[in-house]
């Protein structure tokens, strides 16, 4: 399984995603320019300038047309993938840690930090006709984060557009109506701040990763918790893989702790677990760093981790993968 390394980020990648077809992958850094890769030679494509600081997140709608990204600079921009010009420029109070289309992809959410005396908050934007008056248009929802509910750190969409999904920094999960405009349920199973949380390739469940050392598997309507995978550092991103009933879970030491350079001592490896019997079989070295994110191919058959090492990983996976059993 000899890996392709993607350098052209100057710092830490900080979110690294695939779109439906899997031919395109994109990566957000603290280097203030999201990029984008083909996925099959790993060639870079181009970049996306207009940040002035680090890109906390970036996500792509269903059709590829459209890019959006949340930054540092107290900006979410919406791009146009092919020829990457801004489409628009939407000024927030705080950062902006995280951002995602709807499946539809009428409509993307973005949510920003709790700074500067400003609450966090979450905003549900109408994204069908982008222009330039997108930066005074008010927002279709808004909702504003109580002290109790604490800075949203992951977000996804529900199914139908109906719902969206937040973690937080104080480890708890909620979803909420935003029909109705209220919080339809909360659980309290993670005990340290959500890192990431990804959806199942049929939307019926999702995976959280924590800095409490553990991935759990959630039902992504009545957020039951279904499955833990416990590991002994940070986990930092987590993902479901779409051709089989693995989990695959990426971290490491916190980046402040890391003195050595030594890729076995910061336990930097990609784990992957048995969905079902939550067991691990199998680690694939290669990051200098944490992993900061990792995603699956939607084909199931090569997967990508962005490191704190600046380098974005893609790794075919070998036959053996395929035959293995679990007795």
């Amino acid at each position: 399984m000899k890996p392709l390394m993607l350098q052209g980020h100057q710092r830490a990648i900080t979110q690294i995603k695939y779109n439906r077809e899997g031919d395109l992958i994109f990566s957000s850094a603290k280097d203030s320019k999201p990029s984008v890769w083909y996925s099959l030679n790993g060639e870079r494509l181009g970049t996306f300038n207009g940040h002035i600081g680090a890109v906390w997140c970036v996500d792509v709608d269903w059709t590829t047309t459209r890019l959006i990204t949340g930054a540092g600079d107290m900006n979410t921009f919406l791009w146009d993938v092919e020829t990457g010009t801004a489409l628009g420029k939407i000024p927030c109070n705080s950062s902006v840690r995280t951002c995602n289309f709807s499946f539809s992809g009428n409509q993307a959410s973005y949510s920003t930090d709790r700074a500067m005396n400003h609450p966090c908050e979450l905003f549900v934007i109408d994204v069908r006709n982008i222009d330039a008056s997108i930066s005074s248009a008010d927002p279709v929802l808004k909702l504003t984060m109580n002290e109790q509910q604490s800075k949203i750190t992951s977000m996804l969409w529900g199914a139908l557009d109906e719902t969206v999904i937040t973690g937080h920094e104080n480890g708890s999960l909620r979803i909420w109506d935003l029909r109705a405009v209220k919080e339809l349920n909360s659980v309290n199973d993670h005990t340290a701040s959500i890192t990431d949380m990804q959806m199942s390739s049929d939307g019926t469940m999702f995976v959280s990763s924590s800095k409490d050392c553990s991935a759990k598997l959630f039902d992504s309507d009545s957020l039951m918790c279904l499955k833990t995978f416990k590991t002994e550092r940070p986990v930092n991103s987590a993902c479901i893989s779409p051709l089989f009933e693995h989990v695959a879970l990426g971290g490491g030491q916190d980046a402040m702790e890391v003195t050595t350079t030594s890729t076995q001592a910061g336990k930097f490896d990609s784990r992957f677990f048995h969905l079902v019997y939550e067991e691990e079989f199998a680690r694939v070295k290669g990051h200098f760093g944490p992993i900061n994110s990792m995603a699956f191919h939607p084909d199931g058959k090569s997967f990508a981790t962005g490191g704190e090492d600046g380098f974005v990983r893609l790794q075919v996976f070998d036959s053996s993968y395929y035959e293995h059993t679990f007795e």
